[in-house]
């Protein structure tokens, strides 16, 4: 076993040094774009004004013979342009594709200072964890790299699942996790074609009034994903990595994925991805604190002085424990404001 005096030392000659903690960034939205459609190329910089990470897709979504050629893109688009604020993140094909070798090879050499993060799919175990913070060293140094790269896991196994507390404590390297319901779906056998989101079947309904078994009775969808997520924010919590909601597949139903992804919110969750333009503007109000929960919170910590004993506020009983709930709404407010001029003023700061 290694030791743990050993578990923030570079694991190559000449490679960064692990952060000993992973700052909280804004990361609202992680939007996507595929770096092989000129199209989307060309809208990179403006969508990056508007965004907290921007994303280059090589894995899922990608064709085959365009593979390369987004690759390829990636790079230069890494090189050419202005991303001010915005992270810049890549998604990298599975570890046990043809292209994966290849797009940490390039990246890492030929652009690594301009990316933030590499997400990487399918993670199944710490076992893929150490081989990708092997890697990514040895490449560091070979590129002369000032800053390690961090990794972020897409939870889309079941086996992945199992071990979730494991991948999450595996590297220093670990900035979070994602739910990726579509591939995750088909490894359980779940009986749903749907990309995120509920299933209009997966219910729970009342008993029948005694004696009228044909009366009304009410019924409500359930979310499917709720146990996962669940057991995904514990253990990214557990080792001070973040996490996030994955796709929401129906780009024309925004209010069902406003409502999906204020459900990770709420859960702890500190983003989603976004696939389409429209979903940028529902990620970036919905992972922004509430203006009035932030000046509740604000009220409540002006009153508990030193955090201490209890108050009663608007007959509602405050003690330790919800002053720790209102820094953490406190917190983040007061992130995102420093870049967001209305979010300042709404929260008045």
């Amino acid at each position: 076993m290694r030791s743990a005096k050993d578990f923030f030392q570079p694991l190559a000659l000449g490679a960064p040094a692990p952060q000993r903690e992973i700052p909280l960034r804004p990361s609202r939205m992680i939007h996507f774009f595929d770096p092989s459609n000129p199209k989307m190329v060309d809208k990179v910089p403006q969508i990056a004004t508007k965004c907290d990470v921007l994303l280059g897709n090589l894995e899922d979504a990608i064709e085959f013979d365009k593979k390369e050629a987004a690759r390829e893109g990636l790079v230069n688009i890494a090189n050419n342009t202005d991303f001010g604020a915005c992270q810049l993140w890549t998604r990298i094909n599975s570890l046990d594709s043809p292209w994966m070798l290849d797009d940490i090879t390039r990246i890492v050499l030929e652009a690594g200072e301009k990316f933030d993060v590499i997400m990487v799919p399918k993670v199944e175990g710490a076992w893929d964890i150490h081989y990708m913070d092997r890697l990514l060293a040895q490449l560091e140094a070979k590129a002369g790299l000032s800053k390690p790269l961090q990794i972020h896991a897409i939870l889309e196994t079941a086996l992945g699942v199992a071990n979730v507390e494991e991948i999450c404590s595996a590297s220093p390297r670990m900035q979070g996790l994602s739910l990726g319901p579509a591939d995750l779906a088909a490894s359980r056998r779940m009986k749903t074609t749907r990309v995120g989101g509920g299933h209009p079947g997966y219910v729970v309904r009342t008993d029948p009034v005694e004696g009228e078994p044909d009366s009304a009775r009410i019924s409500a969808q359930q979310d499917l994903w709720h146990y996962t997520m669940a057991r995904m924010v514990d253990a990214c919590a557990a080792n001070g990595i973040y996490a996030y909601y994955g796709p929401f597949g129906d780009i024309k139903d925004e209010l069902a994925c406003e409502d999906q992804f204020r459900n990770a919110f709420l859960m702890g969750c500190v983003g989603a991805w976004s696939l389409h333009p429209a979903q940028i503007a529902i990620a970036k109000k919905v992972f922004s604190p509430p203006a009035e929960e932030v000046l509740w919170a604000k009220k409540v910590l002006d009153a508990m002085g030193d955090g201490s004993g209890t108050a009663m506020i608007d007959g509602k009983m405050q003690d330790d424990a919800t002053v720790k709930q209102c820094k953490v709404m406190i917190d983040l407010a007061t992130l995102l404001a420093e870049s967001d001029p209305e979010l300042k003023a709404a929260y008045e700061f």
